[in-house]
């Protein structure tokens, strides 16, 4: 146990290194067992971080990100969080005004992340296989650089999606299904097919 806890650190300081070194514009920490991101990583980054562009997170194991960690990165144009266990953002998501593409897919959501409607770059959002089941849909139609919304495998409750937004959920999605009537004149614009959650073991993730 402990030697693997050790490989996770070695690790995460050689990828941190790299970084600073190679003078990059991103920082690959995917697949690290990381339960939370290291504090000490801000002090490493201190003097580059306006120049990091992309953070890759995917397949650790957090459960949140800090504010800090939003403030401090305000320069992202991509973030990717996929495969991870979290819940909700915090409302600091709202500092990155140049984020473009953000993927969310496979962590444990409930709620829609609305912070995100407030970024004015954001044009790609990945939410596929999480348990969202209502959308503010109103509020990413008025998105102005967005372009694409994965949801698919959420259990979205049609039956909140009233009949003036149809239009707008069907150019939101990202792949759109053939979708069975409702009772009424209201068509069931959000309810994608679920299927199976696959191990991270199964999956390949870390």
């Amino acid at each position: 146990m402990l030697r693997k806890m050790g490989e996770a650190v070695a690790r995460v300081a050689r990828k941190v290194n790299e970084t600073v070194e190679s003078d990059s514009d991103t920082l690959d920490l995917a697949e690290c067992k990381l339960v939370s991101f290291p504090i000490g990583i801000y002090k490493v980054l201190r003097n580059v971080t306006d120049q990091i562009h992309l953070i890759t997170l995917a397949n650790n194991e957090l459960k949140s990100l800090t504010s800090k960690f939003m403030t401090t990165f305000c320069q992202l144009q991509e973030l990717h969080l996929e495969g991870n266990f979290l819940h909700r953002l915090p409302n600091e998501v709202s500092a990155l005004q140049h984020l473009k593409a953000i993927d969310l897919s496979r962590n444990q959501f409930h709620d829609f992340p609305e912070q995100l409607t407030t970024l004015p770059a954001l044009e790609t959002i990945n939410l596929e296989e999480n348990e969202i089941v209502d959308v503010p849909v109103e509020k990413l139609a008025a998105m102005p650089a967005l372009r694409s919304i994965n949801l698919r495998f959420n259990p979205l409750n049609a039956e909140m999606v009233g009949v003036t937004c149809l239009k707008t959920c069907r150019e939101l999605l990202a792949e759109p299904t053939q979708m069975p009537r409702l009772p009424g004149s209201c068509s069931r614009a959000l309810d994608a097919p679920r299927r199976p959650r696959t191990s991270r073991t199964e999956s390949g993730g870390g």
